[in-house]
């Protein structure tokens, strides 16, 4: 048996494990559901049909970009959002 390998896992998972974490909650879930393919949505536009408030919707975007889930760009006073294809 190979118990290196057993310790190297979470270096290399530790990237993933992000990933997990943010995909493991269902609100953040249903905000990736609202995107259709190549849509750029701003926090705005998701609230409209979320039953979450503003500040949670930008809280679970947070986690969502720092996972590398999501990808964001500031235009203007606005932050718009869109899935991370890599």
């Amino acid at each position: 048996m190979n118990r290196n390998y057993l310790r190297a896992i979470p270096r290399e998972w530790r990237n993933l494990s992000r990933v997990f974490a943010a995909l493991g909650d269902e609100h953040r879930q249903r905000i990736l559901l609202t995107f259709e393919p190549g849509e750029r949505l701003n926090v705005g536009a998701i609230v409209e049909v979320s039953t979450l408030t503003r500040t949670t919707v930008s809280h679970h975007l947070k986690v969502l970009r720092e996972a590398g889930v999501l990808r964001s760009e500031k235009i203007g006073k606005e932050v718009w959002f869109w899935l991370d294809k890599d």
